[in-house]
């Protein structure tokens, strides 16, 4: 093969010089997506190696007139990189490289208006093929928060759906970690804003490599590349592309999910959020997408059916999205401790509302709340007593 500059070049298939490509510093989706446009990959390669101009109409609106000092940067990484050794690093680290309209490539993203033309993929690239629905969120979410995003996953995946997130810390790792406690349920997608082998954060090591097994991890990074700040906005774009609902658990009054949101809307994707309480900074974002008119994620089956997924017969029905009395809270409680548990709801209570609505000697009410503290089901913060929904 050879570029259109005169360079020889080694006979590599596309998907192997857009993964050099997205190698070199500063090319983002678009500015990828501009050189292809105008050169094709291999020779955009053969022309930055051999020094040949690069000025093109289909690049100038993802440059803004920078072209000159980041051609500089392109030649100077491109003539000290290897691409056969990049593209056999891939190959045999199982990482497929997926090119726009070629094979595995997810045909949700193929006509979208912000479409990556590369992709790298870990997994079952049939996972994309399943009706996804992502659950999206804050990194510094409550306890409340969690249990509501984790709940959510497990039950989402447990009806077939395709749980799709960041695989960041907070909400979209737990939505991740009830959706892995649905064995042959819908198969996780975890989008993520580096290279499959740089993993952010570093405590999600163990996630990533179950999701990547049981679903699929996809990125728009090649291997080896750094968490950069501008690559989360650019992911959650591909999080909202690929869903048929977006779901905000909890979220600021700014953040990525509310990004997500964002870009969710511009593709006409419904829009859900979780309410939360009024005090809680944690929640006020997503109440003012329901306040904006965002769609009420008041229980898993809202979601569903918003998604157009029928519930299996094992869901019972209605059940809130952060918890229920189901088999799941009380299984191995007594009926002191579920009526205990329907007492305190979802909202933090002191001992002494507690009593007040419980005819108990204090003794009892004591009792029964470590009883539930011991089995997990209720935690106990600075005098305040909150339930945590439990693990599915």
């Amino acid at each position: 093969m050879s570029g259109s500059a005169g360079r020889h070049l080694p006979d590599l298939p596309d998907e192997a010089w857009l993964a050099a490509l997205a190698a070199l510093p500063g090319v983002g989706p678009a500015r990828l997506r501009g050189l292809v446009a105008a050169w094709g990959a291999a020779p955009a390669w053969a022309r930055l190696v051999d020094g040949a101009p690069l000025a093109h109409p289909a690049l100038e609106p993802a440059v803004q007139g920078r072209l000159d000092g980041l051609v500089t940067a392109w030649r100077r990484a491109a003539r000290a990189f290897d691409p056969v050794a990049c593209w056999e690093r891939h190959q045999a680290a199982g990482v497929a490289v997926l090119r726009r309209g070629g094979p595995g490539y997810p045909a949700a993203l193929c006509h979208d208006p912000d479409p990556p033309e590369v992709l790298f993929a870990r997994g079952r690239l049939g996972a994309v093929e399943q009706p996804c629905v992502a659950v999206v969120g804050t990194r510094a979410c409550t306890r409340y928060g969690h249990d509501v995003a984790r709940r959510l996953g497990h039950e989402l995946a447990r009806s077939g759906v395709a749980v799709v997130s960041g695989l960041a810390a907070g909400i979209d790792g737990a939505a991740h970690e009830g959706a892995l406690l649905a064995p042959g349920g819908g198969p996780p997608i975890g989008v993520v804003g580096s290279g499959l082998d740089v993993v952010y954060p570093q405590r999600h090591r163990s996630l990533w490599r179950r999701v990547g097994d049981e679903g699929l991890l996809l990125s728009e990074a090649p291997l080896g590349t750094r968490p950069e700040p501008w690559r989360f906005p650019a992911r959650n774009r591909l999080i909202a592309a690929l869903s048929r609902v977006v779901v905000v658990v909890e979220s600021p009054g700014h953040g990525g999910a509310l990004l997500t949101a964002g870009e969710a809307a511009d593709r006409g994707v419904p829009v859900m959020a979780v309410p939360g309480p009024v005090t809680s900074v944690a929640s006020a974002g997503a109440n003012r997408l329901l306040a904006d008119g965002a769609h009420v994620a008041f229980d898993t089956d809202s979601v569903l059916l918003l998604a157009d997924v029928d519930p299996p017969p094992t869901v019972p029905p209605g059940r809130p999205a952060g918890g229920g009395d189901g088999p799941a809270d009380t299984a191995a409680a007594g009926p002191d401790a579920a009526r205990l548990l329907h007492v305190l709801g979802f909202e933090p209570r002191s001992l002494a509302e507690l009593a007040e609505q419980l005819p108990w000697s204090v003794g009892r009410l004591a009792a029964v709340l470590a009883e539930l503290e011991a089995s997990g089901l209720v935690v106990r913060h600075d005098g305040w007593f909150e339930r945590t929904g439990a693990a599915p």
